[in-house]
């Protein structure tokens, strides 16, 4: 494993840095005092981003987008990070790994459209009995006369108001397994204002401002056969093809706020003076910014030891929920005593840390909390020994 950085990885991470410290940094605290991010600003920001060759970096070449190898589109993800949740996500569109599983059709009409910046997507699996436990989906598909029929509701569905089409797991039989009945889960693309299907305002969210959740509703929703990701009743093999990578996404993005909480403790401690001397010279303060650096440098190599795997072909699951867990974690840490280093002055909005503290609770939770990745973690040291 090489630890540097060739010269394409270091142009990459200026080119983002530069896009987010020039183009997104200056909109953040409109965007966190709305709570909205402006339609005709997210365009003129896609544009921006489109220009720079930032938008659909994640993509392969061989369907238009960049084609970064793991390790540099993590780097990608990390200068990223560093800005509102809404203005990067939305702006410098990453369109679903997901998407490549479709059919050359489905391709035509959902993926391209999506790397040229014409469509958006959305991921519909939490229910409001199903979350971490996603065989307890109670949202089902039933085959009718050549199609199937979709009755149920997903909620904390991340930017589905402004998606054009959705990605939909929903439970579509169930087959016996030795602890009993097991459901099976098939995905599906829905078109927004597809006949039964209704999409509405979620709730308000104390993370990520600007970037909504919504509530999705289906009433005998009907779809085609040929609306079918994958195979029937193949949507967890799918996805775990597929969307495996999204936590490596989150540990990077945790890893360049935190980076950016961290750098504004050390400027602060360096300047901030209090009885003759400035405050990084008592170790009550200098102690919590060489904790909060050895945290955020496991961390990163975590998340790129695992980046490098999934490139090699060798990374597990254990590799991905270790970085998702220790990044998030990390995170809520840093934020937590850059917050602390500054006083009373770290919780105003001037500055960006309590908004940093308050994205950072929500990384612990979606894309598996951090008690499914201590799971999964626990299990493959367990599992081979019987217990």
């Amino acid at each position: 494993m090489e630890f540097g950085l060739s010269e394409e990885q270091m142009l990459i991470v200026e080119t983002t840095r530069a896009f987010v410290e020039n183009e997104l940094y200056p909109h953040e605290a409109e965007v966190e005092r709305t709570g909205i991010l402006r339609k005709e600003l997210a365009e003129e920001l896609k544009h921006k981003a489109m220009e720079a060759g930032l938008y659909a970096a994640n993509m392969p070449e061989s369907v238009g987008g960049a084609g970064l190898d793991t390790v540099t589109w993590l780097l990608y993800e990390k200068e990223l990070g560093r800005a509102n949740y809404a203005l990067h996500w939305t702006c410098v569109g990453r369109p679903s790994n997901i998407l490549l599983a479709g059919t050359d059709a489905q391709k035509e009409k959902y993926l391209y459209p999506c790397i040229r910046g014409e469509k958006s997507d959305c991921l519909a699996m939490t229910e409001p009995g199903a979350g971490s436990d996603l065989r307890g989906m109670k949202a089902t598909a039933i085959e009718k006369g050549g199609d199937w029929v979709v009755n149920g509701t997903k909620h904390f569905i991340s930017h589905a108001l402004e998606a054009d089409f959705v990605i939909l797991f929903v439970a579509s039989g169930e087959e016996d397994t030795p602890r009993g009945k097991k459901k099976k889960i098939t995905a599906f693309f829905v078109d927004k204002g597809h006949p039964g299907m209704t999409i509405r305002e979620g709730y308000r969210n104390v993370s990520h401002r600007g970037y909504t959740n919504a509530i999705i509703e289906f009433d005998d929703c009907r779809l085609p056969q040929d609306a079918i990701l994958g195979e029937v009743h193949k949507g967890f093999e799918v996805a775990n093809t597929w969307l495996g990578a999204t936590r490596l996404q989150v540990a990077a993005t945790c890893l360049g706020r935190a980076e950016r909480a961290l750098g504004h403790a050390i400027e602060y401690a360096a300047q901030r003076q209090q009885f003759g001397q400035q405050i990084g010279k008592f170790q009550g303060v200098s102690f919590k910014l060489a904790d909060m650096a050895t945290e955020l440098k496991a961390a990163d190599l975590l998340t790129f030891e695992a980046g490098w795997k999934f490139d090699q072909g060798t990374v597990t699951d254990q590799d991905m929920a270790m970085a998702k867990l220790k990044a998030t974690e990390m995170l809520a840490f840093v934020a937590d005593e850059a917050i602390q280093i500054h006083g009373g002055m770290g919780l105003m909005d001037d500055l960006p840390l309590e908004r940093i503290w308050r994205d950072a609770r929500v990384e612990r939770i979606w894309e598996g909390t951090s008690e499914i990745q201590r799971h999964i973690i626990s299990r493959a040291l367990l599992r081979p020994h019987g217990a």
